[in-house]
């Protein structure tokens, strides 16, 4: 199937950049927050995917997202969602916890999801492409070849640069694997801005995206942490209806389990992230 690619040109000013709202109402307005305070356009503020997700708010987040009027590619939730497909798509090993985990999340979701959000979804590209100071960028969610890949700092560079030259880019910015990180080599850069939805495994109840800002050569990359009401994501997950284990997540930014993770970012678990 051909991919939809939207190019949005030249990008001047800010840029927000983030991923995995993942149904997070009460961070996807703490983000919105900062737009605001940063003077940063809606326009200029592009999520690599997974707007629904693990937390308690799916149809809600949509609207608001929607109403806000940013910019989404397509996560793989989205695109199992209006496919009205009955699994998530994001390539967890089959009877993992994590795979069990989204047999309870997933059709919440779906229960929840409107028409006219389903309606929403579907206007969404597969990537966005644009230039900042003559840099080309390219928006994905896992990798360009598949939305569900998981692609980490440690992955080979290998693996990455085969992104960089298929989309003739000199930047890639990735979502899916939940954690933030930037890749320089060979003049390319892989940016993942982290999620929102979810605390990145460090410890912490805060969630992380990233800022450019194209008024220094070529640009700056300032990954920022974002504090939001954990207490009250946390509690609305509290229905019977989500897993147990990813409410706690919430609160003690420690995941439930690393089956996704390679080696290397497993021994990062609750350590403070450097980027």
């Amino acid at each position: 199937m051909d991919k939809k690619v939207i190019n949005i040109g030249d990008i001047s000013g800010k840029v927000l950049l983030f991923g995995g709202v993942y149904s997070n109402l009460q961070a996807l307005e703490a983000l919105i927050s900062v737009a605001k305070s940063e003077g940063i356009s809606p326009e200029n503020c592009i999520c690599t995917g997974d707007i629904v997700g693990y937390c308690a708010q799916p149809e809600e987040t949509i609207q608001t997202f929607k109403k806000w009027g940013a910019q989404s590619i397509l996560g793989n939730v989205e695109i199992q969602l209006k496919n009205d497909e009955d699994d998530c798509g994001c390539d967890f090993t089959e009877g993992s916890r994590c795979d069990n985990f989204s047999q309870q999340w997933y059709p919440f979701a779906k229960s929840k999801v409107s028409k006219d959000s389903i309606d929403f979804l579907k206007t969404l590209p597969d990537h966005i492409q644009f230039k900042i100071n003559d840099k080309k960028v390219t928006v994905i969610h896992g990798s360009y070849f598949n939305v569900s890949d998981f692609i980490f700092k440690s992955t080979s560079w290998k693996t990455k640069l085969s992104n960089f030259e298929t989309t003739q880019s000199d930047v890639i910015i990735a979502g899916h694997s939940g954690l933030p990180f930037q890749h320089r080599e060979d003049g390319k850069l892989w940016i993942n801005a982290g999620v929102i939805g979810m605390p990145a495994n460090d410890g912490q109840t805060n969630v992380w995206y990233v800022i450019l800002d194209n008024t220094t050569e070529p640009f700056s990359v300032n990954f920022r942490k974002l504090q939001y009401n954990h207490i009250l994501t946390n509690q609305m997950m509290q229905n019977g209806l989500l897993p147990k284990s990813y409410a706690e997540t919430i609160l003690t930014g420690i995941w439930d389990n690393m089956e996704i993770l390679p080696k290397t970012e497993r021994q990062l678990k609750g350590k403070p992230i450097v980027v």
